[in-house]
């Protein structure tokens, strides 16, 4: 299994993902909007993690203040998320430039617009893809990795409904380039089994809201933990899908999807600042909450890094349990 690379004296996995970050484990933090500040990428990525700035929801005044916070608070990489479709993106990139990042991940929109502009900068850039196709196009665009999101991930995700399970064979047997999975992973167990399909890495989101450095409002963290199975759902397909807890702001959505509402409906049901309104200011009801299927199996709110550790922890455990049971002759 390449994908496993070679472990170290210090007994740490090496492969294609930690060598390209510089990082001590294939585990990324992911990007997430009113959630990925400084005080989480910064946390993640003194864990041996590769932790990653939300830019999404930032202005490039405040994105440029997260970077410097976060270059103080760590001496190890870390990365910022940038959607592509972002008003002030040409802002952001000349930030992120400025600031010597060393990653960016992107995401919603065309990789080709800012990948060469990044790496002739020295900057490794990543692409998140919820199809084979999109993943083929990433790495023509000369993308070093790609992010594959299956459809259990929160937040925003492909039309096509693509599991985790079917998506990261299929990525990775089509490109050359390092392949990191995302969508339904938050423990050790799932980072593994990730990887023996193929990945080699993983990106976390929901896990990591729930830790105490997330800058999301702890109402919203509340509301995640004590999430139940079938709590969360795809909606708005027909504008941009996004997976949701289910609350009144929900409600009124499948509502008007039932009624075949047109795009002008959505779009004027789902308005301004729905998503900041809340997972970063709590309002539960009329919020936007944004969270993965995996919400369900949440129960604690923890420190980032004990989440890091916990992870790989299970990780190398559940490890040895799969070469342990290879070793087992019919």
């Amino acid at each position: 299994m390449k994908q496993f690379g070679s472990v170290n004296k210090k007994g740490d996995l090496e492969n294609r993902i930690t060598k390209l970050f510089g990082i001590q484990y294939p585990l990324i933090q992911a990007g997430m909007i009113w959630a990925s500040g400084w005080k989480l990428a910064s946390a993640v990525s003194n864990a041996g993690g590769l932790g990653l700035l939300g830019a999404g929801s930032m202005y490039p005044a405040i994105l440029e203040e997260h970077i410097t916070k976060c270059k103080a608070a760590t001496e190890n990489p870390f990365g910022v998320n940038l959607p592509l479709l972002y008003p002030d993106i040409d802002q952001h990139i000349e930030t992120i430039i400025k600031h010597k990042v060393p990653i960016v991940f992107t995401s919603a929109g065309n990789p080709k617009t800012w990948t060469k502009k990044l790496q002739d900068n020295g900057i490794k850039v990543v692409h998140v893809v919820s199809s084979t196709k999109f993943a083929l196009k990433s790495q023509e665009a000369g993308v070093d990795a790609v992010v594959a999101e299956g459809f259990e991930a929160g937040g925003h995700n492909g039309r096509d409904e693509t599991t985790t399970l079917c998506l990261i064979p299929n990525v990775k047997k089509n490109i050359d380039i390092p392949v990191i999975a995302a969508g339904g992973i938050g423990d050790g167990t799932t980072m593994l089994a990730a990887m023996v399909l193929g990945a080699e890495g993983v990106q976390i989101g929901s896990r990591f809201v729930c830790s105490h450095e997330a800058s999301s409002h702890l109402n919203f963290k509340n509301q995640v933990i004590t999430s139940n199975e079938g709590d969360t759902e795809l909606v708005l397909k027909d504008l941009t899908p996004v997976r949701l807890l289910k609350n009144d702001f929900y409600q009124k959505v499948k509502v008007a999807e039932n009624n075949c509402a047109d795009i002008a409906e959505l779009k004027n049901l789902l308005g301004r600042g729905r998503a900041k309104l809340g997972m970063f200011e709590g309002e539960l009801m009329a919020g936007e909450l944004e969270i993965g299927q995996i919400a369900s199996r949440l129960n604690t709110i923890e420190n980032a890094s004990d989440i890091v550790f916990q992870i790989i922890s299970e990780f190398k455990q559940s490890l040895r349990s799969l070469f342990e049971l290879r070793a087992i002759k019919p």
